[in-house]
C-alpha cells in the first residue's frame, strides 16, 4: 500500500506558527458564516445593492453618502414590496449587518494573503503544502463571488436570495473551513493520513466518523434550504408537524423532487429527520470510540456528544420559539462546534 506524503514543517515551531494561523483563519470564516445567518434572520441580505470589492469597505461618512445609499436600495424590490416606508434610521439598522458581514470577508482574504506571502518569502512553509494553501485561497476569493450573485438572486421581482444560491454559499464556506481545520492538525498532529489497515473493528470506526461527519455537513445544508424558505417558521410544534407525524403537503409539488427543495413543509421535515439521524448515529459513536480510541480521540467523541445534544435541544426551541434570532444564532454556531467535534475525532481516529 502506497503511504500518503506527510505535510511536515522544518521545525515544530513553524509548524505552530502556521497551525495558529490557519485556527485563525477558521475562527474568521465560522464568524463570518455565523454573521451571515444573522443578516439573513435580520433581513439585512438586501440592504446593499452594489458590489464593490474595494470601494465598499469605507460606508457611508456624511448625510448626503447615506442618503445616496437609501436612495438606492428604495430603487429595488425589497424596500417597495416590504420595506415601504422604511425610515432612514431603520435602513441604517439593516445596512450595518450586510456590511460587516462583507468586511470580515475582505478581512479574512488578507489575514489569509498577507502571512501567506510573508511565510513563503521567510521559507517556512512546507513545499507539499503550497498547493493546498493556494486552492483555499481560490476557494475563498470564489465565495465572494457567489456571495454577490447569491444577493443578486433578490434583487429581481422577488426580494428574497434563492435558496440554492444561499446553499451553495454556504456549503463553500463549510468546505473551506473544513480545509483550514484539517491542514491545522495535520500540523499539529504531524503523522496522519490513511490509518494503516489494522482491524475490521477499527477500519469499521474510522468509516462509520466519516459517515456521521459527512452526515453532519449535510444537515448543515440542510439548514441552508430551512434558512432560504423561511421553513422554520411552518409547523411549529415537535415532535410532529401540527397534529400529524407525516404532514399531508409534505409532497404538495410537482415534480415530487422539488419538494425537497422547494416544499417549506418537506424542507423542514428532511432537516428534522437528519437531526434525529445526526442525535442518535452521533451518540452511537460516542459510545463506541470513547471505549476504543486513544485518549485525543476521546476528547474530541466527548466534544462530539455535548454538541450533538445540545444542537438537537438548540433546534428543538429555536423551532417551538419561532426562531428567535439569539437562539437561531446559536444554533448555527453550534453547528459549527459540532462540526469541528466530528472532524477532529475522524482526523484522530486515522492517526497512523
Amino acid at each position: 500500500m502506497t503511504k500518503p506524503t506527510l505535510i511536515r514543517a522544518e521545525s515544530p515551531r513553524h509548524a505552530r506558527i502556521i497551525a495558529i494561523w490557519l485556527l485563525i483563519g477558521c475562527a474568521l470564516v465560522a464568524s463570518t458564516v455565523v454573521l451571515g445567518g444573522v443578516t439573513r434572520l435580520t433581513g439585512s441580505g438586501l440592504s446593499m445593492v452594489d458590489w464593490e470589492p474595494v470601494s465598499g469597505v469605507v460606508p457611508p461618512l456624511n448625510a448626503e453618502s447615506w442618503e445616496r445609499e437609501f436612495a438606492a436600495y428604495r430603487d429595488f424590490p425589497e424596500y417597495r414590496l416590504l420595506n415601504e416606508g422604511m425610515s432612514l434610521a431603520e435602513f441604517k439598522r439593516i445596512f450595518w449587518f450586510e456590511y460587516a458581514h462583507r468586511v470580515l470577508g475582505r478581512v479574512i482574504g488578507l489575514v489569509f494573503i498577507v502571512p501567506f506571502a510573508l511565510f513563503l518569502w521567510r521559507r517556512i512553509i512546507p513545499r507539499a503544502l503550497i498547493p493546498r494553501l493556494l486552492l483555499i485561497f481560490a476557494l475563498g476569493g470564489a465565495q465572494g463571488l457567489l456571495g454577490w450573485w447569491m444577493v443578486q438572486s433578490g434583487l429581481v421581482d422577488v426580494p428574497r436570495v434563492s435558496p440554492y444560491r444561499l446553499t451553495a454559499h454556504l456549503a463553500l464556506a463549510v468546505l473551506v473551513y473544513a480545509l483550514l481545520l484539517w491542514t491545522a492538525l495535520t500540523l499539529l498532529r504531524p503523522g496522519v493520513g490513511r490509518a494503516e489497515p489494522g482491524s475490521s473493528s477499527d477500519d469499521g470506526l474510522r468509516r462509520w466518523s466519516a459517515v456521521v461527519l459527512g452526515l453532519a455537513a449535510l444537515t448543515i445544508l440542510s439548514g441552508g434550504f430551512v434558512a432560504g424558505l423561511d421553513a422554520g417558521f411552518v409547523h411549529n410544534t415537535f415532535p410532529k408537524m401540527g397534529d400529524d407525524w407525516i404532514p399531508p403537503d409534505l409532497l404538495a409539488a410537482t415534480p415530487w423532487w422539488l419538494n425537497l427543495f422547494e416544499n417549506r413543509t418537506t424542507v423542514q421535515f428532511d432537516h428534522r429527520v437528519l437531526a434525529m439521524l445526526l442525535l442518535a448515529s452521533g451518540t452511537a459513536l460516542w459510545w463506541v470510540s470513547g471505549r476504543r480510541a486513544g485518549r485525543v480521540a476521546g476528547r474530541w467523541a466527548h466534544a462530539s456528544f455535548v454538541a450533538v445534544w445540545a444542537q438537537a435541544t438548540l433546534g428543538v426551541g429555536t423551532l417551538l420559539l419561532f426562531v428567535p434570532i439569539p437562539l437561531a444564532a446559536l444554533h448555527q454556531t453550534n453547528a459549527l462546534v459540532l462540526f469541528t467535534a466530528l472532524l477532529g475525532l475522524t482526523f484522530e481516529l486515522r492517526r497512523r
